[in-house]
């Protein structure tokens, strides 16, 4: 438990000892183990919220999502333990997903700095799904570092003063006599013992709290320094283990025919039993979500989906196009407040933004062994706990006889916060009596799984004497599907009542709105309004990367740019002058200067410069762009050209960088997503299917499109906290696109990505509902 003598947050200047004295566990175990206890009556100073000043804050500036979760997470937090090993090792089950933004290499540096151990003696695997951490165990929001910061380091304290204490018995000297470095506790006398000599002899036989005091940031060797990925040699070698690697006895190849049309539903199989007979298939059995089958290979099971002759009932949302939900969402938006009136002017903004893809560069993915009592699966998951209590619901069984081992992810983006490919694992395994290794097909993840739903924004800013009045967003999109709560089935089944599914927008999708979206500008009278339509499950939808704020600050961004030139002033002198906080007048600063704001450009090219903050951090983004003509017509093969981003800089400050190698890494994917979102990526409806049906037709930025020149910029820390940085780099960098494409071409962007209506492909069949397997890949190599 934190204790302080001081209710002043310590996000200003040097922390006293005080800020750094915590209560944790010494836990009953055969080695040295040990947990943080965070939260109560003592924490409260973290708790207080600013007193409202004119203007009054938006509900994010109070309080946004990122301490809702860390609030909800503390409760279990003394269940998240460090172990040292007879080996001199220590271990740590991280409870959260690792899908390659480098979360099991943050967590090993923050107990290898309380250790004083080697990072390389730091082993950290991912944590099976424990109902008893309920609203810990869910990665989103980004979230993990700033949940987890606090307790890897107290629980890791601990077992480094335990260890002291067992070497001082040992070697005849205080504690305070003693040094540490590198798993070696030495004596003033030379003498020294190893971490793992120590391991048994330091553990305790029963449970008892204890205080720990967490290592200042003045002596840190490890935190806020450049590291490599523990995992990057696996990663650059193929090496690392995904779900599809695991070797899970008799769990054959799986894949699943789908319906031709969102969420229709099987009635019959034709030729279930020519089926059954072609070479390599098991077995084939009707779903909820269409026809499994199982087989020696995925070749053969793609063959088999091929062939399938099945009747299909009605889907959710057939005969619906673009066009039909477009003009749906203009039915339900929220009118705009403030009138056009002579007092004053105004500058308005009304935009479209259309469904985008939600699918991971690794395909959905489970493998499930469901006995008669019994049930085991492995796949990436970002709410674990969520998924074992509903595959638990599904097979009718208690949920201690459900096992779930998370496995590590390439990639999530919030796909992997639903239990989709779970659930159709546990059903098939159940229906045929048998493990399976269930993949989706490229073209399952674009016609049937996740999307980001569409949206519209419309925005109307007043002012008069050069001033701004006031800003209104209204906002109204597909609702998004947030029925995944915090990761557990009881928010799940809430978010589910009826009538229509109103609990997941008035309880998740609207809370989420406020409690992310913000306008960080000093603009007078400031509202931001969110409208959604559909119940949550007419389409399959999720949050993807970035939450509402893509489309938000994208929005907000362009009208910012027209209002200052209404007023005839520079776009990066007018943010200077209303923006409200100094870290994101620093950061803009560093991100013009940096990117040579203002240098003469040729015509058709321009430069653009953005703001978001969220997370409790802040970023500024500055891009150039090339729309000249031989660059947006320049020949691609089985692509939409379109314009170039040539140049990208961002600068960043989310308090205290853990790992800057792995912030500048997530920032630049974070750039590739702002950038593809802005220009080229998005799916098209058309009678109730999208048209999309693999990656080489969803056009996410490839690398012929990817700028020659960027540099990510990682501000000095500010707030003595981490802040979260995996959505970070998005929004600010598809918005300073969109503003770039404005200034060079005379032309404001209203629907995105700006070149959702060239088609630039020929769509994929959907009856049969994949492709044949292709063999020429080597012709379309570059």
């Amino acid at each position: 438990m934190e204790q302080s003598n001081s209710p002043a947050d310590d996000r200003r200047g040097p922390r006293d000892v005080g800020r750094r004295r915590f209560l944790g566990y010494l836990l009953a175990a055969p080695t040295l183990a040990a947990a943080a206890q965070l939260g109560g009556p003592a924490a409260a100073d973290a708790q207080g919220l600013p007193i409202p000043q004119l203007p009054i804050p938006e509900p994010s500036d109070v309080y946004d999502l990122s301490d809702l979760l860390v609030e909800t997470a503390l409760p279990t937090s003394n269940l998240i333990t460090v172990t040292m090993n007879k080996d001199g090792t220590a271990s740590f089950e991280l409870p959260r997903q690792e899908s390659g933004q480098g979360i099991t290499t943050m967590a090993a540096m923050l107990i290898a700095e309380e250790l004083d151990l080697p990072l390389e003696k730091v082993n950290v695997t991912l944590a099976d799904a424990r109902p008893e951490l309920l609203f810990n165990q869910f990665t989103a929001g980004s979230s993990t570092v700033l949940t987890t910061y606090t307790p890897i380091r107290t629980a890791a304290a601990i077992v480094k003063g335990q260890l002291l204490k067992a070497a001082s018995l040992q070697l005849g000297e205080a504690v305070g006599t003693l040094a540490s470095k590198l798993g070696v506790i030495t004596s003033t006398a030379g003498a020294a013992l190893n971490y793992g000599e120590l391991a048994e002899v330091a553990a305790s036989l029963t449970t008892e709290p204890i205080e720990a005091i967490l290592k200042p940031e003045s002596e840190f060797r490890i935190i806020g320094k450049p590291q490599n990925r523990i995992d990057s040699r696996e990663a650059v070698t193929g090496t690392k283990q995904y779900a599809m690697d695991l070797d899970i006895p008799d769990a054959l190849p799986t894949m699943v025919c789908r319906p031709p049309t969102i969420k229709g539903k099987v009635k019959s199989v034709r030729n279930l039993d020519a089926v059954r007979q072609m070479p390599g298939i098991t077995d084939v059995v009707p779903i909820a979500t269409g026809v499994a089958v199982r087989g020696r290979t995925f070749g053969q099971c793609i063959d088999a989906v091929r062939t399938i002759d099945a009747e299909w009932g009605p889907g959710s949302v057939d005969g619906m196009s673009d066009e039909t939900v477009l003009a749906d969402l203009r039915k339900a938006e929220i009118p705009l407040a403030v009138p056009n009136l002579p007092l004053y002017e105004t500058v308005e903004g009304d935009f479209v933004f259309h469904f985008r893809n939600n699918a991971a560069l690794e395909p959905n993915t489970a493998v499930a062994d469901v006995r008669e009592d019994s049930a085991e699966l492995w796949a990436p998951l970002q709410s674990p706990i969520l998924t074992k209590q509903e595959v638990a619901k599904l097979l009718g069984m208690p949920q201690e006889k459900v096992a779930v081992h998370v496995q590590q992810a390439g990639g999530a983006f919030g796909r992997r916060m639903f239990s989709d490919v779970a659930l159709e694992a546990a059903e098939i395994s159940q229906k045929i009596g048998k493990p399976v290794k269930l993949m989706w097909h490229r073209t399952d993840e674009c016609r049937q799984g996740r999307t980001h739903p569409m949206c519209t924004s419309r925005i109307r800013v007043a002012h008069s004497g050069g001033a701004v009045l006031s800003f209104e967003q209204r906002h109204t999109g597909v609702s998004t599907d947030y029925t995944q709560g915090f990761g557990e089935i009881l928010v799940n089944q809430v978010a589910k009542l009826p009538p229509l599914g109103i609990p997941n927008e008035v309880g998740l999708s609207i809370p989420i709105f406020l409690l992310t979206a913000n306008v960080p500008y000093k603009f007078g009278v400031t509202t931001q309004l969110l409208n959604e339509i559909y119940e949550f499950d007419t389409f399959p939808t999720g949050s993807v990367r970035n939450l509402f704020n893509s489309e938000v600050v994208t929005s907000r961004e362009i009208v910012v740019d027209e209002v200052a030139r209404k007023l005839g002033k520079d776009p990066y002198e007018f943010r200077k002058e209303y923006l409200d906080e100094q870290r994101l007048l620093d950061v803009l600063n560093k991100a013009a200067e940096v990117g040579k704001w203002g240098r003469p450009m040729e015509p058709g090219t321009a430069q653009g410069i953005c703001v978001h903050k969220e997370y409790k951090g802040v970023n500024a983004t500055m891009v150039e762009i090339d729309c000249r003509p031989e660059t947006v017509n320049r020949p691609i093969r089985d692509g939409v050209t379109g314009p170039r981003v040539t140049k990208v800089v961002t600068a960043i400050d989310t308090g205290l960088t853990i790992n800057p190698r792995g912030l500048e890494a997530q920032m630049q994917g974070g750039i590739m997503d702002g950038i593809a979102q802005a220009l080229t990526s998005s799916l098209h409806l058309q009678d109730g299917v999208f048209l999309e049906g693999s990656w080489d037709d969803y056009f996410y930025t490839r690398q012929w499109n990817t700028p020659p020149e960027m540099e990510i910029v990682i501000m000095p820390p500010t707030t003595g906290r981490p802040g979260g940085a995996g959505e970070f780099g998005v929004a600010a960098s598809m918005a300073a696109v969109a503003c770039a494409y404005a200034r060079a071409t005379g032309t404001v962007p209203t629907s995105f990505p700006i070149n959702h209506g060239t088609l630039g492909f020929t769509p994929k069949s959907v009856i049969p509902p994949v492709p044949e397997s292709p063999t020429d890949g080597l012709n379309f190599a570059f």
